[in-house]
C-alpha cells in the first residue's frame, strides 16, 4: 500500500464560527486570525494505492461555483485537486473509488464538474464508485435549514444520476471494516452519519479526521465548531475517540489544519492533549 497527500487548496472561515463558544483570546493562540477575524484552513485529501484499488478520500471544494460563492471563502494558493493528482503522475480516470466522509461542499465539491460546454454537470472521476451511506445521503438531499447552505445539490445529485453512487452499510456506531486495510467510524455530532476512515498503514492506524477534529487547536473537548448540528454529541464523540487515540497511538490526519498534516495525542491530568505534530511523509 502507498498513501499520498493531496492538496486541493486553502480557504478562510470566521474564527468564531470555527470555535463556537470558546473565546477568541483562547483559540487565537493556536489559530491566529487576520484583521477580518478569518482563520486559514486547508482542504487536504488522501490518495490510497492498494492493489487494484486507487481510492481518493474527499475531494475539496472544486471550481464550478460562482465567483460570488468563492468570494465568501477567500480561496488562496495555487494547489488544486487536478494539479496535485497530475503532479503525482495520476489521472482522474484512474481513480476507482471516491470515499466522501460527508457531503458538505468543502469535502465533496471536487467530485463534480461542469462539462465542456458548461451546460450540465459530470462526475470528475468517470470510472470510480462514489461512496457515501444511506443515512447521510438522505440527510444531505433533504437538508435541514441549518445545513442547507452546505449541501449543494449540484455537488450531490449528479453522483446518483451518473449511476456511480454506492452506499456503505451503517450497522452500528462502532468502527466497522469496509475495505481491505480500512475501517470506518460513524459519528453524528457535526452532521448525521459522517464517516471517519481508519487506515492500517506501516503497522500504524491512520485516522482521517474530517470535521470531528478540524485542527490540532480543536483537541480540547469544548473546542467545537459552531457549524456542528449537535455540539454535545460532538463532545461525547471526541472524548471517546481521543481516549482511544491516545491509548492506541493513532496518527490523526488533519484535513483542515493549515499547518499540521498529522498529529498524535496523549492522556494528561487535564484530559487528552496534543503530543506531536509532523508531516505525513515522516510516518
Amino acid at each position: 500500500m502507498k498513501i499520498h497527500v493531496i492538496d486541493t487548496g486553502n480557504f478562510k472561515l470566521d474564527g468564531g464560527a470555527m470555535f463556537g463558544v470558546v473565546p477568541k483570546s483562547l483559540w487565537q493562540k493556536t489559530n491566529p486570525a487576520d484583521e477580518q477575524n478569518m482563520c486559514s484552513w486547508a482542504m487536504r485529501c488522501l490518495l490510497i494505492e492498494d492493489g487494484n484499488r486507487l481510492m481518493l478520500i474527499d475531494t475539496g471544494i472544486g471550481d464550478k461555483q460562482t465567483e460570488k460563492f468563492f468570494a465568501h471563502y477567500y480561496l488562496y494558493g495555487s494547489a488544486s485537486l487536478s494539479r496535485s493528482l497530475h503532479q503525482l503522475g495520476f489521472h482522474e480516470d484512474q481513480i476507482t473509488d471516491v470515499f466522501l466522509t460527508h457531503l458538505h461542499f468543502d469535502h465533496c465539491g471536487g467530485a463534480i464538474a461542469w462539462n465542456d460546454s458548461k451546460s450540465a454537470y459530470r462526475p470528475v472521476f468517470k470510472n470510480a464508485k462514489y461512496w457515501s451511506n444511506e443515512q447521510h445521503w438522505q440527510w444531505a438531499t433533504v437538508p435541514n435549514s441549518r445545513e442547507k447552505a452546505s449541501f449543494l445539490s449540484e455537488n450531490i445529485l449528479p453522483i446518483q444520476e451518473s449511476g456511480q453512487l454506492a452506499f456503505i452499510d451503517r450497522k452500528e456506531n462502532l468502527t466497522q471494516a469496509v475495505f481491505p486495510n480500512m475501517d470506518v467510524l460513524f459519528v453524528d455530532g457535526h452532521t448525521d452519519s459522517m464517516m471517519l476512515p481508519h487506515i492500517s498503514y506501516k503497522g500504524k492506524t491512520i485516522v482521517f479526521m474530517a470535521d470531528l477534529l478540524p485542527s490540532v487547536g480543536h483537541i480540547p473537548l469544548p473546542y467545537v465548531m459552531g457549524y456542528d448540528t449537535r455540539p454535545l454529541i460532538t463532545m461525547e464523540e471526541k472524548a471517546k475517540f481521543l481516549d482511544k487515540a491516545a491509548a492506541e497511538s493513532y496518527i490523526l490526519f488533519m484535513e483542515h489544519d493549515s499547518v499540521n498534516e498529522c498529529c498524535t495525542v496523549m492522556a494528561t491530568e487535564k484530559g487528552v492533549r496534543l503530543k506531536d505534530t509532523f508531516s505525513f511523509s515522516e510516518i
